[in-house]
């Protein structure tokens, strides 16, 4: 498996959080478990292997392009053959996408149904182009002119931003209330606005934010599960492992990120 991140342009940092690519050097399949991450996803599908998530008691295959909206529990999936897949990483609140992205949670969704024809032409010139800076210029200039056609949203998506910005860090312990009344909006508003732009309640974004860094100390291993707590933000070890278990199913103790690929993927790069 060969992973790799890259910056998008000024413009679109505020934005986008990453591009990435992935590359699978053998066919073989195998399973594991995606976590909640805060960010939801454009992933192009540009090799001949395919990508299945759980959906109840089985595994359906993704599309071409597919839309993740946000996760907010652990997700079962498989990779079959060789994989090439672009991805675009957005923050949370994803300026391009139709109102409302809390249609999409807990989905992996077909992009091609939600987004204009422009996207059909994206993906027909990934596929005519071979390399890979090639690729991450056409997808850039695609979310500029998706970023032009959507000014109007800017304020609104501003706003979040600077909401999400004070509430991920650790010392923050105020509540919404207050939050919202420096923003001149109201408390139902302000959860209104975030379930409208990012998929997620202000606490549930909080959480999934506080979990991931928990998560990236976790994989280090050589820390201990009170310092992990107490570094992330959680009242004590058992709110921590509490919290850890309904993202991931499973206690920190019982988490190895040597039996999950993609977990193992991001981490180490």
């Amino acid at each position: 498996m060969t992973y790799r991140e890259i910056k998008p342009g000024n413009r679109l940092r505020q934005h986008v959080k990453c591009y990435y690519t992935y590359e699978s050097e053998s066919a073989a399949s195998f399973a594991d478990t995606v976590f909640p991450s805060g960010n939801m996803e454009i992933i192009f599908n540009l090799g001949t292997g395919k990508w299945q998530t759980a959906a109840g008691d089985d595994f359906v295959t993704n599309p071409a392009i597919e839309l993740w909206g946000q996760i907010v529990g652990p997700l079962p999936i498989k990779s079959i053959g060789k994989n090439t897949m672009l991805g675009i990483r957005l923050y949370p609140h994803a300026y391009f996408l139709n109102d409302k992205v809390d249609l999409f949670t807990n989905q992996v969704a077909d992009f091609r149904h939600l987004s204009d024809d422009s996207v059909n032409t994206l993906y027909a010139q990934l596929l005519d182009t071979a390399a890979w800076h090639k690729r991450i210029e056409l997808v850039e200039a695609w979310l500029l002119n998706r970023l032009t056609l959507s000014e109007r949203k800017l304020n609104k998506i501003a706003v979040i931003n600077d909401i999400m910005q004070e509430i991920t860090q650790n010392d923050f312990f105020d509540n919404m209330e207050n939050v919202a009344s420096r923003y001149g909006i109201t408390s139902r508003y302000l959860q209104k606005l975030f379930l409208q732009y990012t998929g997620l309640t202000p606490k549930l974004y909080s959480k999934i934010t506080r979990f991931q860094h928990s998560l990236r100390l976790v994989t280090q291993k050589d820390t201990s599960l009170t310092s992990i707590a107490y570094d992330s933000g959680y009242f004590d070890q058992s709110h921590f492992i509490r919290e850890f278990k309904s993202f991931t199913g499973l206690t920190p103790s019982g988490y190895s990120v040597e039996s999950s690929p993609v977990t193992q993927a991001l981490v180490n790069n």
